[in-house]
C-alpha cells in the first residue's frame, strides 16, 4: 500500500511539473538491434512509472491467486484444527463439570486434529476410569504412550488407575518400571508409598523410607507413625520366617530404633521361638528395671514359664509399685495361672476387667472361676465377653 502511495506521489508530481518542462522536453534515442526510438525524456519517463506500476500490478495478482489456490487446498486441514481446538474446549469443560461421558467423548475426538493429542487422550482415560471403562482407557492410554515425553505421565496414571481398581500386582508391574528413586517425582513416590502398604510390603517400605523424610513427602508425625508400623512388620513378618531373617531385620534397625521397647519385645518373643530364652528374659528383665510398657509386658507375659523362678520374684516384688497398671495386673494374672493358682489368678483378671474391660480378660476370668467352681460367676464373665464379640 506504501509503494503505491509513492508511486502515485511521483506520478502526480510528474504531471505538475510537467507543464514547465513542455518547452525543454529533452531527447531520447534508443537502439536495440533493428528497432530505435525516438522520443522525449519526459514521455520516457513517464513510460517507464506506468510500465512499473503494471508490473507491480500483474505481480500482487500472481501473489494473490496463488495464495487463494493454496489456502483453498488446505483449507480441510484448518477446518478440521478448528473443530479440534473446539471439542477439546468442550471436553475441559465437561471434566471440570465432571460431566464424564461428554468429557471422553469430546476429548477423544479433539485428539485426532488437537495441537498436543497426548493431553487429550490423557483426559479421555481419567474420564474413562470414573466410568469403570477399563478397555477404554487403556486403548486412549495405548495412544498417549506414543508421544515419547508423554511415556512416564502415562506410566504414572496406568499405575494409578491400577491401584484404584485393586489390580495391586499389575500396578506393581508398571511402578517398576518407573523406579523410584530419590530423584523421582513426587507423584510416583506417593503412589509408590501407596502401593507398597496395600501389598505389605515392608521391605520395599523400609528402603523408601529414607526418600520419603529427604523429600518430606508427608509430615514428621505420619512419618513416625509409618517408621513404626513397618519396623514392627518386619520384625514380626521375620519372627515368624526363620532365626535368619529375625536377625536380620533386627540389625536392619537403627542403634536408636533397637533401644526401643516395641522392637525389643517383638525381638525377644522372637528369640524365645528359636530357642533363645536365657538372652531374650536378660534383655527383658533389664529393660523391666527402668520402666514398664504394654509391649515389655506382653513379652514377659509370652516367655517368663513356671520354672524361671527368679524372674517371676523380682516381677512379683514390684506389685505394689504398679498395682493401678493394667497391664501390670495382666501379666500378675498370666502368672498365677500359669501355676494353677486360680484364686489368685481370679482376683488379678477381675481387676484387669475393672480397669480395662475386654473380651480376652473375661474369658480369662471366666475360665479360672470354672476352675474354682465358681460357675455362676463364669457364667456372667461369659455373658460380658460375649457383648465383646
Amino acid at each position: 500500500m506504501t509503494r503505491v502511495l509513492v508511486y502515485l506521489a511521483i506520478i502526480l508530481a510528474g504531471l505538475c511539473i510537467s507543464p514547465f518542462l513542455s518547452g525543454s522536453n529533452g531527447y531520447l534515442y534508443l537502439a536495440i538491434g533493428d528497432y530505435e526510438v525516438e522520443t522525449s525524456l519526459v514521455f520516457a519517463i513517464l513510460s517507464l512509472i506506468v510500465f512499473y506500476s503494471l508490473l507491480q500490478l500483474v505481480e500482487w495478482v500472481i501473489v494473490f491467486m496463488l495464495n487463494l489456490l493454496f489456502s483453498s487446498r488446505l483449507l480441510p486441514e484448518k477446518w478440521r484444527k478448528k473443530a479440534a481446538r473446539k471439542h477439546t474446549l468442550m471436553g475441559a469443560l465437561a471434566l471440570a463439570e465432571e460431566d464424564w461421558p461428554t468429557a471422553e467423548k469430546a476429548m477423544a475426538k479433539g485428539a485426532e486434529k488437537g495441537e498436543i493429542p497426548a493431553l487429550n487422550l490423557l483426559a479421555a482415560a481419567r474420564a474413562a476410569q470414573h466410568q469403570n471403562k477399563t478397555q477404554s482407557r487403556d486403548e486412549y492410554l495405548l495412544q498417549a504412550e506414543n508421544e515419547k515425553l508423554a511415556t512416564k505421565a502415562v506410566a504414572t496414571t496406568r499405575t494409578r488407575y491400577l491401584l484404584q481398581q485393586g489390580e495391586l500386582d499389575r500396578a506393581r508391574q508398571e511402578l517398576d518400571k518407573l523406579s523410584p528413586t530419590s530423584k523421582s517425582k513426587l507423584p510416583v513416590l506417593r503412589l509408590a508409598l501407596e502401593l507398597y502398604q496395600a501389598q505389605s510390603d515392608w521391605h520395599a517400605l523400609k528402603l523408601l523410607l529414607p526418600i520419603i523424610k529427604k523429600r518430606n513427602l508427608i509430615s514428621d508425625e505420619e512419618l513416625n507413625e509409618l517408621t513404626i508400623s513397618t519396623n514392627t512388620a518386619l520384625l514380626a513378618s521375620a519372627q515368624k520366617s526363620s532365626e535368619q531373617e529375625l536377625e536380620k531385620a533386627w540389625h536392619w534397625l537403627s542403634r536408636g530404633e533397637r533401644k526401643e521397647v516395641r522392637y525389643l519385645a517383638i525381638y525377644c518373643i522372637g528369640l524365645n521361638l528359636y530357642q533363645r530364652k536365657p538372652e531374650a528374659l536378660k534383655i527383658l528383665m533389664k529393660q523391666l528395671k527402668h520402666s514398664i510398657s504394654a509391649e515389655l509386658l506382653y513379652a514377659l507375659g509370652e516367655i517368663i514359664s513356671p520354672a524361671d523362678v527368679e524372674e517371676r520374684k523380682v516381677i512379683f516384688s514390684l506389685e505394689k509399685k504398679y498395682a493401678e497398671e493394667v497391664n501390670f495386673q495382666r501379666l500378675l494374672a498370666k502368672l498365677h495361672q500359669q501355676n494353677k493358682e486360680y484364686r489368685h489368678a481370679s482376683t488379678y483378671w477381675q481387676k484387669v476387667c475393672n480397669l480395662q474391660p475386654g473380651k480376652e480378660c473375661w474369658l480369662a476370668l471366666a475360665e479360672s472361676q470354672e476352675h474354682l467352681g465358681e460357675v455362676n460367676k463364669a457364667v456372667t464373665s461369659y455373658r460380658n465377653a460375649a457383648l465383646f464379640s
